[in-house]
């Protein structure tokens, strides 16, 4: 073999050496892998496919991911390429922008899978809970909390409710991504998705109509919530409390108390009670205690721009409505009535149905004797002595049908 024919060989030999190695340089931006050289609380130093070495310091260590505390010797991770040569020549690598895109793409894929992901509480605003999926920053608002954790303050005070929110500073969460909006930096989660999830199982062994036993869990102005079965918690409103006015729930209850209620909704795994329809109705037999005319002694529960309130029994309450309210003129009505007045009043109108009962006020009224039955006058007399007169010709004509049959009998 020529010496020519050597080199040609020699030449062909380092070019395949070279395909067979080859190795294109990263740019900065990009994302490389690489083994972990040596770590500790200051530097990480990676080996880029054993041709260079590339360091990840100061701020763009740990502190943006758990993920990158405790690495060791031998192990694979990836970092951003933030500076192509440091001052000892090595790659500047940043695991703060590798870890944020790993950070997004859990996000998007959570968004499109609607899977569970933990969220961690970072603070708390009026509006909801400021958290971080791992580094980015996103939000729970209020309405989006689970049931357990949301935060039920008889009255609303804002500044408790938001004593509560931050009590939860530090706690990790399960959510839902509702919002993902890369471009504005948005992201919204929902913890209460993620509980609905969980509890769909147990809330489907329930029917409308099924009675259910629990402890009250919280109270507010508008209802009171219970705790019931496998960790469910069902909302009795205020309306569905009893069948009379309630204006406070905490007058009639206290956290802790049993109570039994009837499901009447399940939606979206929400659940709505009722405690009254366990109770006999009162209305049922209303017309058997009070008659349209009667003389009546309430109590003044409540005054309103548009009437009275008024207690007549534990059970039966009406409205006394301001058209019918005698008042002087430019006389208002909170300058003539107070809560727990007692007044005679007369019965106007009675809807068993629509459980309502309507009242009237006046000087003459507040005079007469309590039971008495007003004396209508004019058409309203007319009216009810024509009634009272078809009732008569009802009653001799069913008589006299009962006679003949008796006759017919006895034939």
């Amino acid at each position: 073999m020529t010496k020519i024919d050597e080199k040609e060989i020699s030449r062909d030999d380092f070019s395949k050496m070279l395909d067979d190695y080859k190795f294109k340089a990263p740019q900065v931006g990009e994302l490389v892998t690489g083994e972990v050289i040596s770590a500790s609380k200051a530097e990480v130093k990676l080996d880029i496919n054993g041709i260079m070495t590339g360091v990840v310091r100061g701020p763009e260590l740990y502190e943006e991911d758990e993920e990158y505390a405790g690495l060791k010797p031998g192990e694979t991770v990836e970092a951003t390429v933030l500076e192509m040569e440091n001052e000892n020549g090595e790659i500047e690598l940043s695991f703060k922008y590798a870890g944020q895109e790993k950070a997004w793409e859990g996000l998007r894929e959570a968004e499109k899978s609607r899977s569970v992901i933990k969220v961690k509480v970072i603070d708390a605003n009026k509006g909801g809970l400021l958290v971080k999926y791992r580094q980015i920053s996103g939000f729970l608002p209020v309405s989006q909390l689970a049931p357990e954790n949301y935060p039920r303050i008889n009255g609303g005070d804002k500044s408790k409710i938001l004593d509560k929110l931050r009590s939860f500073a530090g706690q990790e969460f399960e959510v839902k991504v509702m919002t993902l909006n890369e471009k504005e930096d948005k992201i919204i989660f929902s913890e209460k998705d993620a509980w609905s999830e969980r509890q769909k199982d147990t809330i489907s062994k329930y029917q409308v109509g099924a009675i259910v036993e629990g402890a009250i869990t919280a109270i507010t102005d508008f209802g009171v919530f219970i705790s019931f079965g496998e960790n469910l918690e069902g909302l009795i409103h205020i309306s569905e409390l009893a069948w009379q006015r309630i204006d406070d729930p905490a007058e009639l209850y206290k956290v802790g108390d049993k109570i039994q209620a009837e499901v009447i909704s399940l939606s979206d795994s929400k659940i709505f009670l009722s405690a009254k329809k366990l109770i006999k109705d009162p209305w049922v037999e209303v017309s058997q205690k009070y008659k349209i005319g009667q003389i009546v002694n309430g109590t003044i529960i409540k005054v309103n721009p548009f009437g009275l309130f008024i207690k007549l029994d534990e059970d039966i309450h009406g409205l006394a409505h301001i058209s019918q309210i005698d008042l002087a003129p430019k006389e208002k009505i909170n300058d003539k009535f107070k809560s727990a007045d007692k007044l005679n009043f007369e019965i106007v109108s009675i809807e068993a149905k629509e459980h309502r009962l309507g009242l009237a006020y006046s000087e003459e009224i507040a005079k007469m004797k309590e039971g008495e039955v007003r004396v209508k006058k004019g058409a309203a007399v007319k009216e009810e002595v024509k009634t009272e007169v078809e009732d008569e010709a009802k009653e001799a004509k069913s008589e006299k049908k009962s006679k003949k049959k008796k006759e017919e009998a006895v034939d």
